[in-house]
């Protein structure tokens, strides 16, 4: 690994962990294109170098999660009961996804992502405030429900589930911003779990991996990114609460819809190097 790689990666970690504690999203989709490449350079394969990034994203999510989680958890705007159910649930949907993610092509999974993301921000976009004061929706064996699909999205591509969590907890929990933010953080924590063993148990004896890995897992690259992201979750938590809920919404939704282009490779399609 050059210094090169080092200073990306330390770099990413510092970024990822804002956006981590403002937007309740785990960064996993920032994390995984820099690594990729820094495992590419380093003479591993496309396809291992792919499975690498997604396993060791999902290791660095989970302290990072823990550090934006206690921050939001100080100002009370965690739903814990909605958080433990649906975190539970999505452990175990994440461990199934990790396992699939190992038997597909990654082009495949990226794809799939960018449409999903797509949607979400769209319907978040378009979607009409009500003209009544709804309350959240109350119903355990609904989380339950819900979770599923982001535990699964969690364990195949690495991420933290945040990025369709929110809009599920915001559009069909209806959970305000601040709350869906904070609940998410809580959500990832455990549904990260899932795939961390997913992609450890699924990566031994697979041969070209670089130093230092644990399955799918990286550990040199994990201390780089983790060291960086965890204490600046605690800010961005911070700004998070200074945000008003519709900016805090919008510049989500601007988030998501970037990732779901980028994911597709629209940007790539048309020669932009963003």
């Amino acid at each position: 690994m050059t210094l090169a790689h080092i200073i990306a990666l330390l770099g990413t970690g510092t970024g990822v962990g804002f956006l981590s504690g403002l937007l309740g999203i785990g960064g996993g989709l920032i994390m995984t294109p820099v690594q990729y490449i820094v495992y590419l350079d380093m003479g591993t394969t496309p396809d291992t170098a792919i499975k690498l990034a997604f396993g060791t994203s999902l290791l660095v999510i989970f302290p990072t999660a823990i550090s934006g989680l206690w921050r939001h958890s100080r100002r009370g705007a965690i739903w814990w009961k909605l958080a433990i159910i649906m975190g539970c649930s999505s452990l175990v949907a994440s461990f199934g996804g990790a396992i699939l993610a190992t038997h597909l092509p990654g082009n495949i999974l990226k794809i799939v992502f960018g449409v999903a993301a797509l949607a979400a921000g769209i319907r978040m976009l378009t979607a009409k405030p009500s003209k009544f004061d709804l309350k959240p929706i109350n119903k355990p064996w609904l989380w339950f429900v819900w979770a599923i699909p982001v535990g699964l999205i969690t364990g195949l591509i690495g991420i933290g589930g945040g990025i369709i969590a929110i809009p599920v907890l915001a559009l069909a929990l209806r959970l305000n911003m601040h709350s869906a933010v904070a609940t998410s953080l809580a959500i990832m924590t455990l549904g990260s779990l899932g795939g961390i063993i997913g992609y450890i148990i699924n990566g031994f004896g697979v041969p070209d991996l670089p130093p230092y890995s644990l399955g799918y897992i990286n550990l040199s690259t994990w201390l780089m990114l983790s060291v960086t992201s965890a204490g600046m979750a605690q800010i961005g938590a911070i700004t998070a609460h200074r945000i008003s809920a519709k900016w805090l919404r919008y510049i989500f939704i601007a988030m998501i819809i970037y990732m779901g282009l980028r994911m597709i490779g629209v940007f790539q399609w048309l020669g932009l190097p963003v």
